[in-house]
């Protein structure tokens, strides 16, 4: 019997095991698309304890708590730092077989040295040596970076966001590019009419244009995109729980960007007209820059009003949809295609239904200008665990190219998610050691090896434009 979370964890083979140690374990990261809160890498923060640094705002973690019978208090609530690390230690033994097990065990070995299972037997003494550690310099946000190799970060911004952190980091040279990410969401989210007319308010303000018309609207998000472009965005990115591939004129957009102007609810309709002009928009602009494009899709948010209204979005009552996603997705990459515009483009899906779709409508609108030019990206949320990574890889190694795959990211809002990384690796490792020692694959190491490292690495860094990062090239080149 192996023991839990050795130097062989999930890796079932010999040569599994040569190709995770000798290839995969060593590799950096490059983290294309994540949450992290860029105020506190400028800041380089130091966490008071390992609640703060592991529980505030992880809503994986209080979904648990939750169903393990915790209070909100402990989740989200007014309870002690200690207590919140107690009722989630409560919980860690019932997560058995969930991803948040080997997680949180795989971050208490790899950031802090702790071998011991958490429970609430030795809650008190894991909470004490993480939290002294948690007060030294090594332990501070960009050394917490530097210890996971992280070579490059892309956060998610707003395109009111001044992004006075990220030119903070830039003027600094910090080493390890922290670059924005364009997430327009809010831009063309007219389901509440007031909401709407409040948001472009702010983007009035962020631009200084006064929007009196959809033609003044769209001067002010160009200046938006092209503020972040200046401050090296590269990548677009969209949360939505379908894409938008309905027909309108530009007459009707206008229309309906003055009926919503003035304050009136628009129909479903005009509502799906609208945001379908507004993302070929942003489509068109991010191929003008040479951007790569990225579609999270399926997500059912705020399931529970009564939780929404309490604590707002993000705070863990979101689920899997089931949107028909096909052939709008078609309708919308056609339309960009027909025109010569369509750019790099990542395409994650949050129904794992949806997988052999995906896998399939990448290969629609890879036209060999670049390797891998339409990705579909790694299991995403609730798919970033085992079972959701095996079928993704499975899925595109039968339909498409896995060597060409960019690989693994965090998603997350927390510094101690990079282990995820090293979860995809030894996963990977095992799928592809597994076929060599069945036969199903040549015993050829080294350029499975080579195969490994580009997934893990090299994919990912040839295939972002980085070099958009305003004075960044004499960095960019020596940490790569």
């Amino acid at each position: 019997m192996k023991n839990f979370l050795d130097e062989h964890f999930l890796l079932h083979s010999k040569t599994a095991q040569k190709l995770y140690h000798d290839y995969a374990k060593n590799m950096p990261i490059i983290d294309y698309h994540c949450h992290l809160p860029q105020q506190q890498i400028a800041e380089d923060k130091k966490f008071e304890n390992l609640t703060q640094i592991w529980l505030y705002g992880d809503h994986y973690k209080w979904r648990a708590m939750r169903t393990n019978g915790a209070d909100e208090k402990y989740c989200t609530g007014n309870a002690s730092d200690y207590e919140k690390f107690e009722k989630w230690a409560e919980t860690v033994p019932y997560t058995l077989r969930n991803p948040l097990y080997h997680w949180t065990h795989l971050e208490l070995q790899r950031y802090f040295g702790v071998e011991k299972v958490l429970n609430p037997t030795t809650a008190r003494e894991i909470y004490e040596e993480c939290t002294a550690k948690l007060q030294t310099p090594d332990f501070s946000v960009r050394n917490l970076l530097r210890k996971m190799d992280v070579r490059l970060v892309c956060t998610t911004d707003d395109p009111v966001d001044n992004l006075e952190y990220h030119a903070q980091l830039q003027a600094e040279r910090f080493e390890i590019p922290i670059l924005p990410a364009f997430r327009p969401d809010a831009a063309m989210n007219v389901d509440n009419t007031a909401n709407f007319n409040k948001y472009v308010a702010r983007v009035e303000k962020a631009a200084n244009v006064s929007v009196n018309s959809y033609s003044d609207y769209l001067t002010a998000l160009k200046k938006r995109h092209d503020f972040f472009a200046a401050h090296g965005c590269s990548v677009s990115d969209h949360g939505l729980e379908e894409i938008y591939a309905e027909d309108y004129t530009e007459a009707e957009i206008k229309a309906i960007f003055d009926k919503v102007r003035g304050g009136k609810d628009l129909d479903l309709t005009e509502r799906k007209k609208f945001k379908s002009a507004m993302l070929v928009v942003f489509a068109e602009w991010d191929w003008e820059r040479g951007w790569i494009q990225q579609y999270h899709l399926g997500a059912l948010r705020n399931n529970n009003s009564r939780m929404l209204s309490q604590l707002g979005p993000d705070t863990g009552w979101d689920s899997i949809g089931d949107f028909s996603q096909a052939r709008a997705l078609s309708k919308f990459l056609n339309r960009l295609d027909t025109d010569d515009k369509l750019t790099k483009t990542i395409l994650y899906n949050l129904n794992p239904a949806d997988n052999e779709l995906m896998a399939t409508m990448i290969g629609n609108f890879n036209d060999g200008s670049s390797a891998g030019k339409i990705q579909w990206g790694s299991g995403w949320w609730f798919l970033d665990q085992k079972d959701g990574m095996i079928k993704q890889m499975n899925t595109l190694s039968n339909m498409g190219l896995l060597s060409r795959f960019v690989g693994m990211l965090t998603d997350s809002r927390s510094f101690l998610s990079y282990p995820r990384h090293e979860y995809f690796r030894r996963i990977l490792c095992n799928l592809f050691g597994e076929e060599i020692e069945n036969g199903e694959l040549p015993n050829d190491i080294p350029w499975v090896g080579k195969v490994i490292q580009d997934i893990c690495f090299h994919n990912a860094k040839n295939y972002f434009n980085w070099q958009y990062v305003e004075k960044q090239s004499i960095i960019t080149e020596k940490i790569f």
